[in-house]
């Protein structure tokens, strides 16, 4: 048994009946999510485009990198590099999937698929209405020490800086 909640514009809440494993049977709230994209942008001096952007759900203003929601019928790549774009005002020629994140397996579908990004160049900045944010280049090896001090706290990017960096992004 499945029953929708609330349906919203990005997602909807469900409430579900299910089997488990253990042959017990479970009712779960679910947050059902289409999946995003994340970039971790590296220019040619080794720096990666961050954006100090305002949460509100977070209680203020938070670093992340580029990110966004997949559109229907939207390819993972063509989402990564349009968040870019819009975002940044950076278009890149190179894309590396780098990992596929479950941010809260707990209780939403969401998936975010993490690229690398390389080879940047100018392109037009369009942000959402409801975007307020500052795009900074920071060296990758300071933006480890911004995850490694609390100062990024956002687990995308989080996970999007450090794996870029075991990589050797630099």
């Amino acid at each position: 048994m499945s029953e929708t909640v609330f349906s919203g514009r990005v997602f909807k809440v469900v409430r579900e009946e299910v089997d488990l494993p253990s042959g017990r049977r479970a009712r779960l709230d679910l947050v059902k999510h289409p999946g995003a994209a994340a970039v971790v942008p590296i220019d040619d001096q080794g720096r990666v485009i961050l954006l100090r952007q305002y949460r509100h759900a977070a209680g203020g203003w938070i670093w992340e990198i580029p990110a966004g929601t997949l559109d229907p019928g939207e390819d993972m790549e063509q989402c990564a590099r349009r968040e870019l774009a819009e975002e940044t005002g950076y278009s890149a020629e190179s894309f590396e999937k780098i990992a596929e994140l479950l941010p809260a397996p707990g209780y939403t579908t969401e998936r975010i698929h993490v690229f690398v990004a390389r080879d940047l160049s100018p392109a037009k900045q369009s942000l959402d209405p409801g975007e307020v944010l500052e795009v900074h280049r920071v060296d990758l090896a300071e933006a480890r020490a911004m995850v490694a001090d609390g100062r990024i706290q956002d687990s995308k990017t989080v996970c999007g800086v450090l794996l870029a960096s075991a990589r050797g992004q630099e």
